[in-house]
């Protein structure tokens, strides 16, 4: 048993592979696993960009990180991921499997049910619960290899686990264009959850640990009319903040959550407690 509670907390001498490393909120989780002491591979389709961000980590933390271009949806593309990451640090132990899309094409995205084309269904899949599968399995299969166990973190959303207020979406834009959220967004974040607690049982034995983490909405460029109906949703009285997403990882990343395998934190300002 360990007495200093601190040190549970330290990612020190681990090396982490986050996907969708470059994007909105996976800048935040590098830099808080990089902040802890974690080798940060910064995963992402846009390879420019993660290289950018890790440059970043390095600059701000003096950790060791490296950008890596990878198409999650693509086997190919993730075996080489995988090898990448092992062949720069000699291992993986953490992977906050977070990548997700909203397709190359909004409006087909943002399109009603009765009418939403196979292949934006297809497309979204493909990357939200498909790129899941293949990266969860090849890092699986490295931990496995390397018999030292490890922590998979998975993103899901609150729209995995309750369904879409429609009076929240009625006047509400995003980044200047109307919004709603699409039945193939959350089948998609739902079916996250079944992964997790599937990998979480087959993988006990072997001391790999596998979480999932839940986020409500996050400020990133909504209108008034959104935000303000959706505090009026939510106990705490507003949206959540970026900032305000990375402690979770870093928990379940570390041996602070040495016992926690199989579960779902959500940081979502009380909303599905109503």
């Amino acid at each position: 048993m360990m007495d200093n509670y601190k040190e549970q907390f330290s990612l020190t001498g681990m090396t982490a592979v986050v996907t969708g490393g470059a994007g909105f909120l996976g800048r935040g989780f590098c830099a808080g696993l990089a902040e802890f002491g974690a080798r940060v591979a910064v995963v992402d389709i846009d390879g420019k960009a993660a290289e950018t961000h890790a440059k970043t980590l390095r600059d701000r933390y003096g950790t060791e990180a490296v950008g890596i271009a990878c198409d999650v949806a693509d086997p190919a593309s993730v075996g080489d991921m995988v090898a990448g990451v092992v062949d720069a640090f000699g291992g993986i132990d953490i992977l906050h499997n977070n990548a997700a899309t909203k397709s190359s094409d909004l409006n087909a995205f943002f399109a009603p049910y009765e009418e939403y084309s196979f292949e934006a269904w297809r497309e979204i899949m493909a990357v939200n619960i498909d790129g899941m599968f293949l990266v969860s399995q090849a890092v699986g299969r490295e931990m496995l290899r390397q018999k030292r166990g490890g922590s998979i973190i998975q993103t899901s959303s609150i729209y995995g686990i309750l369904g879409p207020d429609k009076r929240i979406y009625e006047g509400s834009h995003y980044l200047g264009r109307e919004i709603n959220t699409p039945a193939v967004y959350s089948v998609s974040k739902a079916a996250v959850l079944g992964l997790t607690r599937h990998l979480a049982t087959t993988w006990a034995e072997h001391r790999i640990r596998v979480n999932a983490v839940t986020f409500g909405g996050i400020e990133s460029g909504q209108n008034e009319t959104f935000q303000n109906r959706y505090a009026g949703c939510v106990p705490i009285g507003r949206m959540g903040q970026a900032d305000e997403t990375v402690a979770a990882v870093v928990f379940l990343a570390s041996d602070a959550s040495s016992y926690v395998t199989g579960q779902n934190i959500v940081v979502d300002g009380g909303l599905s407690a109503w």
